[in-house]
C-alpha cells in the first residue's frame, strides 16, 4: 500500500481518472449510440452494419485488455494510458474524415484498441493509490461516464442543427481535441504507484496468474461484469435509436440522455462511498435491481412518459452499477494483484460488449423492431442479477492472498 505521505493529490488524480473514462468510455464507445442515426443516414449503412461498427470496437478491446495489462505493469500504467489515450485521438480524427464502411470498420477497431491500454491501467492506479477509499475514488472515475452522456447529450444535437448532416463529423472532431486535452492531463500529473513500478505482473509465475483466474469469487465477478457491459452496452448503442424509430424526436432523445447523464455523474460517486460502508453486494444488489427495472418499462410502453423514467431510473443507478462491479473486483485479491485480476474481468466485460450489439443488431433486423433485443438484454441483465446474489455472500478476506515466504 503506498505511503500516505507519497501519494499525489487526490483531487487532481481522480479529475485525471474521470477524464479518462469520460473520452475512453463516454466519448469512444457510448458516444456512438447518439451519433448513430444521422451517421448511419449520410453513410447509408444498415442497422446490422451499425452494429457491426460497434462490435468491431468490443472486438479490439477483446483482444487488447490484458495486453493492456501487462503494457502497464512492464512500463508504468501512466505509459501505457497516454498511449491508449492519444490511439484513441487519432480514431476520433479518422472518423471526421472518413466515408467507406471500411475505414469507418478500422478506426472503430482503434478505438477499441487505445481503450484497452487506457481504461483498466487507470482503474487499477486509483485503487492501487487510494485502497482506503477505493468505491468513491472508482466512483467518481465512473462519473465520467455520466459527464460524457450530459455533454453529448446537449453538444451533439446542437452540432446537428449547427452543421446539419456534417454535424457527426463535427462531433468526431470535437472529441479529438478533447482527448488531446486529456492526455496532457495525464502527462502532467498522473504519477505511477510505487507497487506498480517494483512488481512486474507479467513476471508472476503461472501458477499465480491461474490462482486468480480460477478462483470462483473472481470468477463470478468477472461474469456479473461480462454481463454488464453486454447489457448496457446494447441499451447505450440502441435505445436512442428505439426511441427515435417510436415517433420522437432526436432532440427530445438527446435531452432524456443528458439528463440521465447529469444524475449519474453524482450517482457512481455516492453509490461507490456508500459501498464503502453498507458493504459493496448490498449496494450492487441494490442497484442492480435498479437497473434491471429501468431496462423493462420501455418493453411495456413506447410512449414518451416510459422511456423519461427508463432514463431516470438509469441515471440514478448505471452508474453506481459500475463503480461497484469495478470495485469488486479489485476487492477480491491482494494489491499486487490488483492489475492482472482487473484486466481479467474487464476481458470478460469487454466480450459482453463485443457479443451486445452483434446480437442486437442482428435481432433488430430480424425482427423489424427493437422489442427483441431489450427483452433479450432483460432477461441477460436478470441472471447478472442473480449473481450478485452470490457477491453479496463474499467474506470481508481477500479471495486470493500474498504468496507465504517459503
Amino acid at each position: 500500500m503506498p505511503e500516505t505521505a507519497n501519494r499525489p493529490n487526490m483531487v487532481i488524480t481522480v479529475l485525471c481518472g474521470t477524464l479518462t473514462s469520460l473520452v475512453v468510455i463516454g466519448f469512444a464507445r457510448l458516444a456512438y449510440g447518439i451519433i448513430l442515426p444521422s451517421m448511419r443516414t449520410d453513410l447509408g449503412f444498415s442497422y446490422q452494419q451499425a452494429g457491426i461498427l460497434s462490435t468491431t470496437t468490443a472486438l479490439c478491446y477483446v483482444c487488447f485488455v490484458l495486453a493492456g495489462g501487462l503494457a502497464a505493469a512492464r512500463w508504468g500504467a501512466k505509459a501505457s494510458i497516454l498511449f491508449g489515450m492519444l490511439t484513441v485521438a487519432a480514431g476520433f480524427v479518422g472518423l471526421a474524415f472518413a466515408a467507406d464502411f471500411w475505414v469507418v470498420l478500422t478506426l472503430m477497431g482503434l478505438l477499441g484498441f487505445g481503450t484497452a491500454f487506457a481504461f483498466a491501467p487507470m482503474v487499477a492506479l486509483l485503487a492501487t493509490w487510494f485502497p482506503d477509499k477505493r468505491g468513491l475514488v472508482i466512483g467518481f472515475m465512473t462519473s465520467g461516464v455520466g459527464l460524457s452522456a450530459l455533454v453529448t447529450g446537449m453538444l451533439v444535437p446542437y452540432l446537428f442543427t449547427l452543421f446539419g448532416d456534417q454535424g457527426w463529423r463535427v462531433s468526431w472532431g470535437v472529441f479529438a481535441g478533447v482527448a488531446l486535452f486529456v492526455a496532457v492531463m495525464i502527462g502532467l500529473f498522473v504519477r505511477n504507484p510505487p507497487r506498480a513500478k517494483s512488481n512486474s505482473t507479467s513476471g508472476l509465475p503461472s501458477d499465480e496468474k491461474w490462482r486468480i483466474y480460477r478462483h470462483p469469487r473472481v470468477l463470478i465477478v468477472a461474469c456479473t461484469y461480462g454481463i454488464i457491459g453486454l447489457g448496457y452496452i446494447i441499451q447505450a448503442v440502441f435505445m436512442i435509436s428505439f426511441m427515435v424509430e417510436s415517433g420522437h424526436s432526436e432532440a427530445i432523445a438527446g435531452r432524456f440522455m443528458a439528463m440521465t447523464g447529469l444524475l449519474s455523474i453524482a450517482a457512481g460517486p455516492i453509490w461507490g462511498w456508500v459501498s464503502d460502508f453498507w458493504g459493496r453486494g448490498n449496494a450492487l444488489g441494490a442497484c442492480f435491481f435498479l437497473v434491471i427495472t429501468a431496462m423493462s418499462l420501455p418493453l411495456i410502453d413506447q410512449t414518451l412518459p416510459w422511456f423519461f423514467f427508463h432514463f431516470l431510473v438509469m441515471g440514478v443507478s448505471i452508474n453506481g452499477l459500475f463503480a461497484m462491479i469495478q470495485t469488486s473486483a479489485t476487492d477480491q485479491v491482494a494489491p499486487r494483484y490488483i492489475p492482472i485480476a482487473f484486466s481479467f474481468a474487464t476481458l470478460f466485460f469487454a466480450v459482453g460488449q463485443f457479443l451486445g450489439p452483434a446480437i442486437a443488431g442482428w435481432l433488430i433486423e430480424t425482427t423489424g423492431g427493437f422489442t427483441a433485443a431489450f427483452g433479450f438484454t432483460f432477461l441477460v441483465l436478470s441472471v447478472g442479477f442473480g449473481l450478485t446474489l452470490l457477491i453479496r455472500r463474499f467474506p470481508d478476506e481477500w479471495a486470493v492472498k500474498e504468496p507465504q515466504p517459503q
